[in-house]
């Protein structure tokens, strides 16, 4: 049975790729891409032709069946703009169909901004907590912080760098102090 694999994609550095993940690229018979931009500039750097479809937050629900359809008749790799995907996007709603469908589905592992971010700190972090994107808005935000406030373990979170300002200042209300923030971009 045809499988969906998970292939991670640089996160910044074009080299940061695997030579599995090359391949699988290259044979699969789509690629399932969250933004067809990003995605254009790592397939042509590495002469990859594969047809490629948009799959993302916008289009996620009309576009599962018909990527589970390309499925039935071959290999489908999933991509996101950068790292892994089904972290922060909607990758998990195509993975748990395919599950669903009978598909194996398979990682081909690499780059991930979270886990960067994290060895660069210098925090320790045998343990974290991962809280996705901070809501768009001040109140939520500060809501979602004020929650964390206690939380012993290193949190990370992801931010638009045009809202990191607004978000810093939220997280500084939240959290006090004494709480230690790093700021990680450009990891590769």
């Amino acid at each position: 049975m045809p499988t969906l694999y998970i292939v991670s994609t640089p996160i910044g550095n074009l080299e940061d790729i695997s030579l599995r993940a090359l391949r699988v690229l290259r044979e699969a018979r789509l690629i399932a891409v969250e933004d067809t931009r990003h995605a254009r500039v790592i397939l042509q750097h590495y002469q990859i032709t594969t047809p490629t479809v948009a799959y993302h937050e916008h289009n996620k629900d009309e576009r599962v069946s018909a990527i589970l359809v390309a499925l039935e008749q071959g290999d489908v790799a999933l991509i996101s703009d950068a790292g892994t995907p089904g972290l922060s996007d909607p990758g998990y709603e195509l993975i748990s169909a395919a599950l669903d469908a009978g598909h194996d589905v398979t990682a081909v592992p690499g780059a991930s901004a979270l886990l960067a971010a994290l060895v660069v700190s210098g925090v320790p972090f045998a343990q974290f907590t991962y809280v996705g994107f901070a809501p768009r808005r001040s109140s939520e935000r500060q809501k979602r912080f004020a929650a964390l406030a206690d939380e012993p373990r290193p949190v990370v979170l992801y931010e638009a760098p045009h809202r990191l300002h607004a978000c810093l200042v939220d997280l500084a209300k939240a959290l006090g102090p004494d709480r230690q923030i790093v700021v990680a971009r450009e990891l590769t």
